[in-house]
């Protein structure tokens, strides 16, 4: 930052400062990570000055042989991580991916079906006011009240009756296994398509602690942070017969010349992601997860579903304080240095605004070699904080510790 330093010293402080509050702080947001120094490196460099509208070897520009280098790196490595036939690496987001899908796929006014966003959805899966819920007929299946756990049985007679053109599998608040085969049956019974979004679980997929829909899904989207690791963006893998219905519906139907710079990091992350360290890390963060879910649990609060198979949880904080919002929560954790986020559970009687949970994710503590140890050292403090009542020495004293671990686990891409 020596160069920014003196041509604009406001945006340099505000990026040493973000560099400070994450080595100082608890990231537990799940869909947050730490990238590594190469896949920074690489999203830094002068590739943000090319246009390369198209795709490898049919570009719209001139002087574009490195970008296609580039881009087929990535398309190869994505393919060969997730056992893929056809990998776009050019979305900019998840969403942006989804979106695709829905544009190849399907004509305006036709069904979709998800997951419900207040059980652990996600907002393409057919929100109202996204676009997925503008353009296309969402209808949503839920999870059953008593075990908060996704009912096939439930599904496929919703399924049978909605009769949707796309079945929309995948959760950003689930902490249970999802059982692709199961929603491929589905799917074949009703005659419709299947879109897996494996966004929060991709890094899980990749590492083989997560069964991969990739075999039996039509489409696969995916972002490339959260458990993959990478820098911000999207992935789309589907069928080879799908092929050109994905590429022209992201470009030219959705976006404009691909963010290559991103595109370089995207194709670092997943060589990192082929190395056989990562299926070593992927494990660590489910075990690391299963670790603070049972050391919450111990202190008296309530997991949604009773635990966690993969990266996150949802506390139900109405089990040890009735009148603690999620919102109240997440920013007490915040002031104590525990970086969350407030989180409907399913079946919540509070709005999404306030919400009655908070949810918990491990891959960026993961990232920084915290192991079971530190987890249950963790879910004490949040506890305390929970249990506080708001108390500033109590929050205080925390923040002191919290500061402490950090500096025993630096984060990987930021001096200190």
């Amino acid at each position: 930052m020596s160069i920014l330093d003196k041509t604009d010293p406001q945006i340099a402080a505000a990026i040493d400062a973000e560099r400070r509050r994450q080595h100082s702080t608890l990231e537990l947001i799940a869909s947050e990570n730490h990238v590594s120094t190469p896949v920074l490196e690489a999203t830094g460099t002068m590739l943000t000055d090319k246009y390369a509208e198209g795709y490898p070897q049919r570009r719209w520009y001139c002087g574009c042989e490195n970008m296609d280098v580039i881009e087929q790196i990535a398309i190869d490595r994505a393919k060969e991580l997730f056992g893929a036939e056809h990998a776009n690496v050019q979305p900019h987001s998840g969403t942006s991916a989804n979106l695709a899908v829905y544009l190849t796929a399907l004509k305006p006014g036709e069904k979709i079906m998800g997951m419900r966003l207040d059980q652990g959805g996600h907002l393409s899966h057919g929100l109202k006011i996204n676009l997925s819920g503008i353009n296309y007929n969402a209808v949503h299946y839920g999870l059953r009240e008593d075990t908060e756990l996704l009912d096939m049985d439930d599904i496929r007679r919703q399924a049978l009756k909605e009769r949707p053109q796309i079945m929309v599998v995948g959760a950003s608040a689930y902490s249970r296994t999802i059982d692709f085969n199961a929603f491929a049956d589905i799917a074949k019974e009703v005659g419709c398509l299947m879109l897996a979004d494996i966004a929060h679980i991709a890094g899980l997929v990749a590492g083989g602690v997560h069964p991969s829909p990739v075999p039996v899904a039509d489409f696969v989207t995916t972002t490339t942070h959260k458990t993959l690791r990478g820098p911000r963006g999207g992935v789309i893998l589907c069928k080879s017969k799908w092929t050109k219905g994905i590429d022209t519906a992201i470009f030219p139907g959705l976006q404009g010349g691909p963010l290559m710079q991103q595109i370089a990091a995207k194709a670092v992350a997943f060589g990192e992601a082929l190395q056989p360290d990562f299926k070593k890390y992927a494990a660590s963060i489910v075990e690391n997860a299963k670790a603070l879910a049972e050391a919450l649990m111990e202190h008296g609060w309530r997991i949604v579903s009773g635990g966690t198979d993969n990266h996150l949880m949802l506390v139900d904080l109405r089990s040890k304080a009735q009148d603690l919002s999620g919102k109240v929560a997440a920013a007490r954790l915040a002031q104590a240095g525990i970086i969350t986020n407030k989180n409907m559970i399913p079946f919540d009687p509070r709005s999404a605004m306030e919400s009655s949970g908070v949810r918990f994710g491990t891959p960026a503590l993961t990232t920084r070699r915290m192991h079971a140890e530190q987890m249950k050292l963790i879910a004490g403090w949040i506890d305390t904080v929970l249990s506080s009542d708001g108390d500033e020495q109590t929050l205080h004293k925390v923040r002191k510790n919290v500061e402490e671990l950090c500096d025993q686990f630096p984060i990987p891409n930021g001096k200190r």
